[in-house]
């Protein structure tokens, strides 16, 4: 028996999910970059709010030989593109893009140089980088070149010089301290920054892609945390005017020197405004929290070492960032304290207010019981009055009568008649009239719940 060599899939599994493919690839998605040392990498981030595929598209085909690309090409939001001498990686993230070029490293921008000239030798065509659409938040010349990482102190005064005598911060990065890293986090005339790593020569290519795209994480998530700091700033005199907004409320609330109107009215608005706060800008304090993540774990991963007398990358991002981090952090947990309190005092005065309203309520129905009696005793008093009238009417009826009967002979006396007659009258009325109400009042209360 041949065995069969062209299964398929259906010949084993159900029928894919739509989103299988797409979701098992994402692993897959932005593969490390490979740098062969010496290398110049020069990376610049912009941000891509407005900016559409289409115009980053077009933005790419002015590079040469990519008159091809299309839009579908950039559906994965990763591009590399390989050209004559030079690697360029095209990534769109949600609120960024990141191109990164990595091209050789010419001689004399190498480790013995000092504060070396880097962009007269960049590979991309005249002003391409300028005309990247969006806006620049962060740009990077990365130089990786070979070292002797072993004598690390020897090492960091070359680097030091490379960078002319600026104050550095540096690590030895990677398992077994594999190389040196070293940066001032100095924004230059030209609107870059600049970063060197040393690494041994038998460094391998997806190594030093890996420790490349690390550090440059690192500065793009700070830059992109750091976006919430302003707004933060922005928001402190606002949210302290609201807190002290609500400390009167409250007070008014306590001492009843307003009306309940008045404060639910100032109540409303208050509330209004911080509602307003938190959609607008509550995103922002969450991607600044997100991206602190990211740099903290980004640092874990470079498994720094300290080079005696040095601060490290990691002291210095926990140094300057996190007295931010921590305000941006500090401002939005004002802002969900502000609106809870808010929703407590307007609880307080929905209190307040069904208080008086049952208060009110009760009065009114008092009102109405009083009302209630007082017809009652009109309606007593009107039916007795009813009664006499009834009554008088009847007894002058007899009164005729009998004065007829008598002008036609009978023996009767028409007063005596008529005044035996009066308290049976009344009698008779009185009872005929108690039966009429009773039976109304029977009705009434039928027809009640």
């Amino acid at each position: 028996m041949i065995p069969r060599t062209d299964f398929s899939l259906h010949d084993f599994l159900p029928a894919d999910d739509p989103q299988r493919a797409l979701l098992h690839n994402e692993v897959h998605a932005r593969p490390s970059q490979r740098i062969r040392l010496p290398a110049l990498v020069v990376y610049v981030a912009v941000l891509n709010t407005d900016i559409t595929l289409e115009q980053e598209c077009k933005h790419l085909r002015r590079l040469p030989g990519q008159e091809v690309l299309i839009v579908k090409h950039l559906q994965s939001n990763f591009v590399r593109l390989r050209l004559q001498g030079y690697t360029l990686r095209w990534e769109r993230h949600a609120e960024f893009t990141r191109y990164t070029l990595v091209q050789h490293l010419t001689e004399g921008a190498q480790l013995g140089a000092t504060d070396p000239e880097l962009l007269s030798s960049l590979a991309l065509p005249e002003g391409w980088l300028a005309g990247i659409p969006g806006q620049t938040f962060a740009a990077i010349k990365l130089v990786m070149v070979h070292g002797d990482v072993i004598h690390s102190e020897a090492m960091l005064t070359l680097a030091r010089n490379w960078f002319g005598e600026r104050p550095v911060v540096a690590s030895l990065v990677g398992r077994n301290s594999h190389s040196l890293a070293v940066t001032d986090f100095m924004l230059r005339d030209s609107g870059f920054e600049r970063m060197l790593v040393v690494a041994p020569s038998d460094t391998s290519e997806s190594r030093a892609g890996r420790v490349a795209q690390r550090l440059l994480e690192i500065e793009t998530y700070r830059l992109m945390a750091l976006r919430g700091l302003p707004v933060a700033k922005q928001l402190d005199p606002e949210l302290t005017n609201a807190e002290q907004q609500l400390a009167n409320i409250t007070a008014q609330l306590e001492n009843k020197a307003a009306s309940e109107q008045e404060l639910l009215d100032r109540l409303i608005s208050l509330a209004v405004s911080i509602e307003r706060a938190t959609v607008k800008h509550m995103y922002r304090f969450t991607a600044t929290h997100a991206y602190d993540r990211l740099v903290t774990q980004r640092i874990t991963e470079l498994r720094e070492q300290a080079i005696p007398g040095t601060q490290t990358i990691g002291e210095f991002m926990w140094r300057r960032l996190s007295p931010a981090i921590t305000r941006v952090e500090t401002t939005a947990k004002r802002i969900v304290s502000l609106s809870e309190r808010i929703s407590q005092t307007s609880a307080l005065l929905r209190t307040r207010v069904d208080i008086l309203t049952e208060a009110q309520n009760q009065q009114l129905l008092e009102k109405l019981s009083r009302g209630q009696e007082l017809q009652l005793r009109l309606q007593r008093t009107v039916e007795g009055l009813s009664i006499a009238a009834i009554s008088y009417y009847i007894v002058s009826l007899l009164l005729y009568a009998t004065k007829a009967g008598k002008a036609a002979g009978l023996p009767i006396h028409p007063e005596l008649v008529t005044g035996v007659m009066i308290p049976i009258v009344l009698c008779a009325v009185w009872t005929i009239t108690r039966r009429i109400h009773n039976k109304f009042l029977k009705l009434d209360s039928n027809a009640g719940p």
